[in-house]
């Protein structure tokens, strides 16, 4: 039988959508909470919509935290869709001091509504956008350059490590919209709503598997 990609359910988050789009592209998805079935999964997908720290108390509360980060350290496929992209960093600035996975060195920051580039800009940053890539990548073969995805967030991912970064997005400030490191990686947009990009971004995604 053929083996599933977990989409955890962590109590947040448009899971039927995501769902929807990565069995439009060919994957069997099974949407779980279940830690055994997120370890014997072929691939991780979390997205996430909400809070950063309703987001960790969650993954923490259901003994989520655990089969994640060892799926993501093991080498196992992750997609990680907004918050799924900034949780696997050291902490936000959300509501205080919110402490993440620490899978990576960097902070979650809030858009600088007081900045100049700002003073245009509406927070959240929600709408289309352009993606430009940092580097080449598999993720992104037969995605016109620049293409534009959708966004909904008021937090970007900073990380320490600019190696960690495959494409950038600028809303006022320059931002990581992507991030990779082998087969773990995080989009800061939502490929499930962005359309033909998206859905070739999530096929793409399917064969790292």
């Amino acid at each position: 039988m053929t083996k599933r990609v977990a989409l955890i359910d962590y109590g947040r988050g448009n899971l039927r959508s995501v769902q929807k789009a990565l069995e439009q592209v060919g994957l069997n998805v099974a949407i779980t909470r279940r830690p055994a079935e997120i370890l014997d999964a072929c691939a991780v997908v979390l997205p996430g919509v909400g809070a950063f720290k309703d987001c960790m108390d969650s993954l923490e509360r259901l003994g989520l935290t655990e089969p994640l980060v060892r799926s993501i350290r093991d080498g196992k496929p992750y997609l990680g869709i907004c918050l799924g992209l900034q949780i696997l960093f050291e902490e936000s600035e959300e509501f205080g001091r919110a402490p993440g996975l620490g899978l990576f060195p960097g902070k979650v920051r809030r858009f600088p509504s007081d900045a100049p580039s700002m003073s245009d800009l509406k927070v959240p940053h929600m709408g289309w956008n352009r993606v430009r890539l940092a580097r080449s990548s598999e993720l992104f073969d037969g995605i016109p350059p620049e293409a534009h995805f959708y966004f909904v967030h008021s937090f970007y991912a900073d990380p320490s490590d600019g190696d960690l970064i495959l494409a950038k997005t600028k809303y006022g400030v320059p931002f990581a919209s992507v991030i990779q490191k082998e087969r773990m990686v995080a989009t800061q947009f939502h490929p499930e709503k962005s359309q033909r990009s998206g859905l070739r971004f999530l096929r793409n995604f399917g064969d790292l598997l």
